[in-house]
């Protein structure tokens, strides 16, 4: 008799937020099987570190903004063809999405046109509560279970019949809060006393173009009354180049590091942090580290983005608590001088830091989801989605 071959779980994401995430979900897929599953897929470098031989370079889609995605509209839209071709060849037992649904969604999409006999599973909701709610009844078309990560996510989905699973948020279990700053500072020459300032100039290259050039012109104002002041910008493979070469004649020395054991360390060593809009803010929060999150995209994505959306805020914690617990220095007020003084007041006022983590302490609360980890959770989801198709 042959025995039989393990489960083989089709897992993608089009960005590195995702790529954190599908990381930490097949950790825990490996885990819950004692090992006896299979992954291919698309992802990034904390997907490989898990066994994901990817099919197409994460950069290729790490791309945000309205008009920022016409470009390489043909070449995602390509990729999501092969991608679905890949899923009719391998017959996999489910296919797991993180993330991106700009173009999760549109595969999830082509599978259900082809009419692939798979489970489908989406891992973080779309913002439907941000965006036009009928976005929420296209999600439930597509995929067949939704993992949440906030708890007033489901109702929106639900009412259109999809079964969802309130989770929780995957930071809480990142280790983002135990890095080592002495030993950040002891590595890379940083004296105990010497202020020193997290950037954070996103994962995507037009992130990097767009909010490089402030984030310079802000440390060169911040270091005229800062004698000794040192930067350290975390980044990623996507990047990395990028940063090296726009940092080279930055007024101030800068520590350029990869990988999350040295960002969590420059968190835990730092004073306080400037950070692109994303998941590393979360991150920032995790790590009780005070800073203030910018973004810039095209003038028309902007206006677009006023035009379609309800929120007041961007930034997740802000989101959660409705209130303004982290500065957010969008668009036009993205400028030098602005980011230089909301940092000042981050790095020099006592009172704004403590409310600052206490904000934190409070929005990550919400972010737990119940006991056990999000990450066992979700895989708990995945593989309860398998079981319908095939026997452990």
């Amino acid at each position: 008799m042959t025995e039989a071959r393990p489960p083989l779980v089709f897992i993608v994401t089009g960005e590195p937020s995702g790529d954190l995430l599908g990381g930490r979900l097949m950790a825990a897929l490996r885990e819950a099987t004692e090992g006896q599953v299979r992954f291919v897929g698309i992802g990034g470098e904390s997907m490989a570190e898990q066994g994901l031989d990817s099919l197409v370079d994460l950069s290729e889609l790490a791309v945000m903004g309205f008009l920022e995605v016409l470009p390489k509209a043909r070449r995602i839209l390509g990729i999501v063809r092969d991608t679905a071709d890949e899923i009719a060849r391998l017959k996999p037992d489910v296919v797991v999405t993180v993330d991106s649904w700009g173009f999760t969604g549109r595969l999830h999409k082509a599978i259900r046109k082809r009419g692939l006999p798979v489970a489908q599973v989406h891992y973080v909701a779309p913002m439907v509560w941000a965006w036009k709610e009928k976005r929420a009844k296209s999600v439930a078309e597509r995929v067949d279970h939704l993992m949440c990560l906030l708890p007033n996510e489901p109702p929106y989905f639900e009412r259109h019949g999809l079964d969802c699973t309130h989770v929780g948020h995957s930071i809480i279990e990142s280790g983002a809060d135990a890095g080592d700053g002495d030993a950040f500072r002891a590595a890379h020459g940083i004296p105990a006393g010497a202020p020193l300032l997290c950037v954070l100039p996103g994962s995507r290259r037009v992130e990097v173009s767009r909010l490089l050039p402030e984030f310079r012109g802000a440390v060169e104002r911040l270091a005229a009354d800062r004698p000794g002041l040192r930067v350290a910008i975390p980044t990623v493979a996507t990047v990395a180049a990028d940063v090296e070469a726009a940092v080279a004649d930055w007024p101030v020395p800068v520590t350029v590091v990869r990988g999350q054991r040295a960002r969590y360390d420059a968190f835990a060593a730092c004073d306080g942090a400037m950070a692109a809009s994303g998941t590393v803010a979360l991150e920032l929060a995790m790590a009780g580290v005070p800073h203030l999150v910018a973004y810039r995209v095209s003038p028309l994505s902007a206006w677009l983005f006023r035009r379609l959306t309800t929120v007041r805020y961007v930034n997740l914690v802000n989101l959660t608590l409705d209130r303004p617990v982290v500065p957010e220095i969008l668009q036009e007020a993205c400028t030098a001088e602005r980011l230089a003084s909301e940092t000042a007041r981050l790095l020099d006022d006592t009172s704004v830091r403590a409310c600052q983590r206490e904000g934190f302490a409070e929005a990550l609360e919400q972010f737990k989801g119940g006991a056990g980890s999000p990450s066992a959770k979700a895989a708990a989801v995945v593989l309860q989605a398998m079981s319908a198709s095939r026997t452990y």
